[in-house]
């Protein structure tokens, strides 16, 4: 049993990782924009744009359901970003106790 669920866990903290980049290269895209300094008119950008708020905006969606605005800052990411950590520490320690 242990010979599957150790690389299961493995590869679902690896999916993690990957998405906690997505998240930041999301945010730090939508920085970019918002600030003028990649235009958002560029079929490229835009493009990049959509496929990163697909991917995002619905976790991100039911975060918000329960953590209010504040302000003009969404906290959002932030606790996204946490949840994920916390997830693989968690998968990190089931690992360790299958080993």
């Amino acid at each position: 049993m242990n010979t599957i669920l150790i690389p299961l866990l493995q590869v679902l903290s690896v999916a993690l990782d990957l998405y906690k980049w997505v998240v930041i290269i999301w945010v730090v895209l939508s920085w970019l924009v918002a600030f003028g300094v990649v235009n958002s008119h560029n079929q490229f950008v835009r493009t990049v744009g959509r496929a990163l708020d697909q991917v995002v905006e619905p976790v991100l969606r039911r975060i918000r359901r329960f953590v209010p605005m504040m302000g003009n800052l969404d906290i959002s990411p932030i606790i996204l970003f946490l949840l994920i950590l916390l997830v693989q520490l968690v998968i990190g320690r089931i690992i360790l106790n299958l080993v």
